[in-house]
């Protein structure tokens, strides 16, 4: 599916004027940053047992390696968006970028479980900065609809590709050291800030951020001129759905892949790369159903890909859920496709909504609202499968799953009270900086 890469289209309504700069560098820039985002998240379980032999701790330690990045993650994403809004996209990614990258460093060189813990912490917050600075830069790059789906499907494909290939890249780096599995985002992480000489500075909302307890928070949400999250956010089916929709996608992915890298290791004796090679075939149908899904939504609407995607997953993992222990490893490497491919197609046309039912310069925050529903859903699994698993494994295994598909299915359903466009080729009416 062609991405534009020369100067993008005017949108109706803006007059003639100098051509528009190219927004292949703000794209690529934000692919990469997404790509490392999440690959963290998942990377990591592969190598678990591997640092726990070298680091030592029990299954709580560990449990912290994976939530300590998920938990800040989620927590500052709400802030960090309305930071993207207000001293612009490029500024606040590009220091969120360098945050990241310093890092994932200290991970790889951390000589204690407690280190590792606690550079994960400051991982979770460049991060945390990083991803609604990416979804804005898109927003900016691309003001035009149809180029802007087209450009959130190959911003997704380097989410969802990360997702899947997280446990195969994690297996094999792991067979040299789990401190590679950090020490890969150095390179990217370059390329991404030399990227960002080629794009423009982003716009800046002059306005305080809130910085208040729960209550006054929310008061001042609903009252104040400057709110950090706008509650009228919330009222738009537009909106909520795709948050919900985030968050159930989360738990699905995030639990199952946290399961089945154990499940493979600890309970069928596979080594990590091998371990890495079973979610292999769901990697290589993820990357081609992500091409399709931008194409999917422009012909039938949004809810069709999200509700046939979510649909799919969780016939996936309700068939894993029913599967017998004895079942063989490339069996169960195949029943994975169902849960990756609907993934894959479900995730572009949620962002798609999203963005395209909040204005231009909410785009930062709406995207932080999106993305902490989002790390919450993989938080919470983690916490939640981690503790059924502790006193019967298969049991444990099943609920969560069992969990997760009901979870799916209520916003399978959802995703079909969506409205569709009356021409998905009008594009929105918006303010240009």
């Amino acid at each position: 599916m062609p991405v534009p890469v020369t100067p993008t289209r005017r949108p109706a309504g803006v007059p003639p004027g100098p051509a528009l700069p190219s927004p292949a560098p703000a794209l690529a820039a934000a692919v990469l940053g997404f790509f490392v985002i999440t690959l963290d998240a998942l990377v990591v379980n592969v190598a678990l047992p591997s640092i726990q032999d070298d680091l030592g701790g029990g299954v709580t330690g560990l449990q912290w390696v994976m939530d300590g990045y998920t938990l800040m993650f989620a927590a500052l994403l709400l802030s960090s968006g309305a930071l993207s809004d207000r001293i612009g996209a490029r500024q606040a990614y590009a220091a969120g970028f360098a945050l990241f990258i310093a890092a994932s460093a200290a991970c790889g060189c951390a000589p204690t479980l407690g280190v590792l813990v606690g550079a994960r912490l400051v991982q979770g917050l460049g991060a945390a900065v990083m991803l609604p600075a990416s979804m804005a830069l898109i927003r900016e790059a691309y003001p035009d609809r149809v180029e802007r789906a087209r450009a959130i499907s190959v911003w997704a494909m380097g989410g969802a590709v990360a997702s899947v290939a997280g446990p195969v890249l994690g297996g094999f780096l792991t067979l040299l050291s789990w401190r590679a599995i950090f020490f890969i985002n150095l390179p990217v992480g370059l390329v991404a800030l030399l990227l960002f000489t080629r794009i423009a500075r982003s716009p800046r909302r002059e306005a305080p951020l809130a910085v208040l307890a729960l209550i006054v928070f929310l008061r001042s949400q609903a009252r104040g001129r400057h709110p950090m999250v706008p509650l009228d956010l919330f009222r738009s089916r537009g909106v909520v759905v795709p948050l919900l929709g985030g968050f159930a996608f989360t738990v699905g992915f995030y639990g199952l892949v946290f399961l089945l890298s154990l499940y493979f290791q600890e309970l069928r004796g596979l080594s990590s790369s091998a371990t890495g090679l079973a979610f292999l075939p769901m990697t290589v149908v993820t990357a081609f159903m992500n091409l399709v899904a931008a194409r999917a939504a422009e012909r039938f609407g949004a809810r069709v890909p999200i509700a046939v995607g979510l649909f799919l997953m969780a016939v996936g993992l309700m068939v894993l859920c029913a599967v017998p222990q004895s079942t063989p490893v490339w069996l169960m490497a195949v029943l994975l496709v169902p849960v990756g491919a609907g993934g894959a197609l479900a995730v572009p046309a949620l962002t798609a909504v999203l963005l395209d039912n909040v204005p231009a310069e909410r785009a930062g925050t709406a995207s932080g609202v999106l993305n902490t529903f989002r790390q919450l859903g993989g938080a919470l699994a983690v916490a939640v499968y981690g503790a059924l698993i502790t006193t019967d494994f298969l049991h444990g295994m099943r609920v969560g799953l069992t969990i997760s598909t009901v979870l799916l299915l209520v916003m399978a359903a959802a995703a079909l009270t969506l409205k569709r466009p009356a021409d998905m080729t009008t594009p929105m009416k918006e303010t240009r900086p």
